[in-house]
């Protein structure tokens, strides 16, 4: 298939004076548009526009009732949310639906970008990078799984029961048609599809792609779930980012691998570094911030009740987590919040398949900006704190971060004690509910 988009350095500043909304559509047989974009929990959101109406969609948006999107921080009573489409973002699907495409929306209320949209909140937070771009890249681990006789959740491949099945080259064979779909569609894109791998859990697999600067890296990231997703339907299957869906195997991260460039150099290596890691003074205060606001970002890398279960977790089937528990940092070494694989990029462990792609960047640049402007220097291990051990714990530290929300609220106030009170709810929610562990503890235990 032909593929429009001619941003190929993973970098979108290499998209000049991009084709209308229409012209593209028209040069990839695109018959319908999916003008999208997520609420703060990652939802995504989307209206089904005909190719038709392409013209008018770049113009004017589509409108949505803000409220019935989600968690956006709108009311009924508030004016409708415009999503305006970013038609650098655009991504024909036809691997979905024949003549289907994406393009990402920046929502706009009464004219203005609207604060609580995550895209929009990503950007500002960008902005205020004072000439330095953030790169990113993104794992995305997922697993593939089925209800069983008796409704329970089970692995999609009934065969995939191993101890230790990562990397097991029959379960990755058995999915040859769903992984090869993907990555199929990731080439064709033009997203560098480089490893598709089973994960180390039964049922659990990821499906890497080149890193981009950070805002391309979030859409790609949304995008590769909803493909995931629906080719995943296609065969019968349920695709979930959900962190920890079985409670004795390992759970799904999105690890995060970061770098700052400016003029389009990577100011992250340097081979002088005595230290051993091949990093700059920038770099090292930049993984030093990321340290520090460790607990605080964690509610956002880390978003749901689930997620705890995963970082929480002290063993697994396979004998590893692969979750770390404490902000600790080093070299090639997986059990470390912030591991430094090479001199080129910081890899950020702490977020899992739940996170927002958007938020979890805008978080991690403003830490790391704040260590840069701080001169802060990555302590040793031994002094650094835990994680916080639940939602509820992770809530109050975010509260406690005046850093971290700054960055949610960047693009305007209120953000930050929204997404803390969402957050909060939801564990008092889950908290509120009896369930199997408390019936087969205390039933008949006074």
């Amino acid at each position: 298939m032909t593929v429009t988009d001619p941003r190929t350095d993973g970098s979108r500043t290499a998209l000049a004076a991009p084709a209308s909304l229409a012209e593209r559509a028209a040069a990839d047989g695109t018959r319908f548009l999916l003008a999208l974009f997520v609420d703060l929990t990652g939802k995504p959101c989307a209206k089904l526009v005909p190719v038709e109406c392409a013209d008018e969609l770049e113009r004017e948006g589509v409108g949505f009732a803000g409220y019935a999107v989600g968690a956006i921080g709108q009311q009924p009573c508030d004016p409708d949310l415009i999503a305006i489409p970013d038609v650098a973002s655009y991504t024909p699907l036809p691997w979905v639906r024949e003549g289907l495409a994406l393009v990402h929306c920046d929502p706009h209320v009464e004219g203005r970008p609207w604060p609580y949209a995550p895209r929009v909140l990503l950007k500002a937070m960008l902005a205020k990078a004072a000439g330095l771009e953030l790169m990113a890249g993104a794992e995305v681990e997922y697993f593939l799984v089925a209800r069983d006789e008796h409704g329970g959740l089970r692995p999609a491949d009934v065969l995939d029961d191993g101890v230790r099945p990562c990397y097991d080259a029959r379960g990755l064979t058995r999915m040859y048609d769903h992984l090869t779909a993907v990555s199929t569609a990731m080439n064709a894109l033009g997203w560098g599809n480089y490893a598709n791998d089973h994960e180390d859990a039964n049922g659990q697999f990821e499906q890497n792609f080149a890193y981009a600067d950070a805002l391309t890296t979030a859409d790609r990231v949304i995008t590769a779930r909803y493909l995931i997703s629906m080719l995943a339907e296609q065969r019968g299957m349920t695709a979930t980012f959900m962190p920890k869906p079985f409670a004795d195997r390992t759970g799904s991260g999105m690890h995060l691998h970061l770098s700052l460039w400016s003029d389009g150099s990577s100011r992250f290596p340097d081979d002088a570094d005595g230290r051993g890691h091949g990093l700059s003074d920038l770099a090292y205060r930049f993984l030093a911030g990321l340290l520090e606001h460790a607990p605080g970002m964690q509610a956002v890398l880390a978003p749901t009740v689930n997620s705890y279960k995963r970082t929480g977790a002290t063993s697994t089937r396979s004998g590893a987590t692969w979750s770390p528990r404490r902000a600790t940092w080093g070299g090639n070494d997986r059990t470390h919040l912030v591991r430094v694989p090479d001199g080129h990029r910081v890899e950020l462990r702490g977020g899992d398949g739940a996170a927002n792609p958007y938020l979890a960047l805008a978080v991690a640049l403003a830490a790391g900006l704040d260590g840069i402007d701080r001169q802060l220097e990555p302590d040793a291990p031994d002094e650094r704190p835990e994680l916080p051990p639940t939602l509820l714990h992770a809530v109050e530290a975010l509260r406690a971060d005046a850093v971290v929300g700054k960055a949610l609220d960047a693009a305007g106030p209120g953000v930050a004690e929204y997404f803390a009170t969402l957050k909060r709810e939801e564990f008092l929610d889950w908290h509120g509910t009896v369930g199997s562990w408390e019936h087969d503890r205390y039933l008949t235990a006074f």
